[in-house]
């Protein structure tokens, strides 16, 4: 199973960078992880903040892998534990085929990635800057997998 972060906002800092290789390397290959970075919609004086977000959304829609499931991290979302997400991890490998996590841009997800996505998941009722939602998103992954394994690392 290939599991992607498709994730708003490219030229992160070099600590967002660390973090999340440093996750993305200890996944093992039958859960490989792999990062998709989309450019920001236009943003600034006068601009045009729905069509920053539909520009954002077409771009995730078209990163989106074929016949992938979706799963979008929103703000409304549903609130998963650590070993609710092991048991999806584990439900998902068992029922074969690739997933698709989507994190938005600072202003969230097109309307049409939500309407799209199979699940929505909440990482906490806290708002999160983004860049560090791809570094604990990946953490989490790893962590599920560990849950999975029985290895020590979650407890």
């Amino acid at each position: 199973m290939r599991i992607r972060l498709i994730c708003v906002g490219t030229k992160m800092p070099a600590w967002v960078e660390a973090g999340y290789q440093e996750y993305a390397k200890r996944m093992p290959p039958e859960m490989a992880l792999e990062l998709r970075e989309l450019s920001l919609g236009h943003r600034g004086k006068g601009a045009d903040l729905k069509r920053a977000i539909t520009s954002e959304g077409d771009a995730m829609l078209a990163a989106i892998g074929k016949g992938d499931r979706v799963i979008a991290l929103d703000v409304l979302g549903k609130p998963i534990s650590t070993e609710q997400l092991a048991g999806q991890l584990a439900d998902f490998q068992m029922e074969g085929g690739n997933l698709s996590l989507l994190i938005g841009g600072p202003d969230g997800l097109d309307p049409r990635c939500l309407a799209l996505a199979e699940r929505k998941w909440s990482l906490s009722k806290l708002t999160l800057p983004h860049p560090l939602v791809r570094v604990l998103l990946a953490e989490q992954l790893y962590r599920g997998w560990t849950v999975l394994q029985g290895h020590p690392y979650h407890k």
